[in-house]
């Protein structure tokens, strides 16, 4: 499919695998945006698919937007950057399948966003979450500001975006950001 986002099969009937794999750590970009929406296009068409899984691979998930595309000279939009990856976020969140994120490693800013698209979150024992953004002197652009809050609450979720403090999984699953935590070897599967 794309350079960076595939559809693959999963061991389990009408299950697929949308793979992120853009070494080294699954940074986002447009291009990442533009191949994660022409994967949910086609998902949101297929019958034979009941289920969706979003998988960064073993070692991340997403350690958030590729900053070097960001506007340095304050006379660009930023939102050129981020509309793309908001669209397919929409797509993903109101694809008709059931859809889980499995998280190992980390999932910060837009790489939290993607995965709290998803109907259900499942990671690994070593998992980081955060909103980072703020430390860059940004806000969330992809839908993180709602998400978050929908899923853990306003004041959990000010003092997360407010701070850019990291949670890890264990404090993810208190919080409600995530359904379950398994072994980091297990997550795909479990998922």
């Amino acid at each position: 499919m794309g350079e960076f986002v595939r559809i693959e099969p999963s061991s389990h009937d009408k299950v697929a695998i949308i793979r992120l794999e853009r070494p080294k750590v699954n940074a986002l970009n447009k291009q990442i945006g533009r191949e994660l929406l022409e994967a949910a296009t086609e998902l949101e068409g297929r019958s034979d698919i009941r289920g969706v899984v979003i998988w960064g691979g073993p070692r991340i998930f997403a350690a958030g937007a590729d900053i070097s595309e960001f506007p340095i000279d304050g006379d660009r939009d930023p939102s050129e950057n981020v509309d793309v990856l908001v669209e397919a976020l929409f797509k993903i969140e109101n694809l008709p399948q059931v859809s889980v994120a499995a998280v190992n490693g980390f999932a910060l800013g837009g790489g939290c966003e993607l995965s709290m698209c998803a109907d259900f979150r499942v990671c690994g024992e070593s998992a980081v979450f955060g909103q980072p953004e703020i430390l860059l002197g940004i806000i969330p652009g992809a839908g993180g500001t709602q998400r978050l809050t929908r899923l853990v609450g306003i004041t959990k979720s000010k003092e997360l975006n407010f701070s850019g403090r990291q949670v890890k999984a264990d404090e993810a699953l208190a919080i409600g950001l995530v359904s379950a935590v398994h072994p980091d070897d297990a997550v795909l599967e479990e998922a």
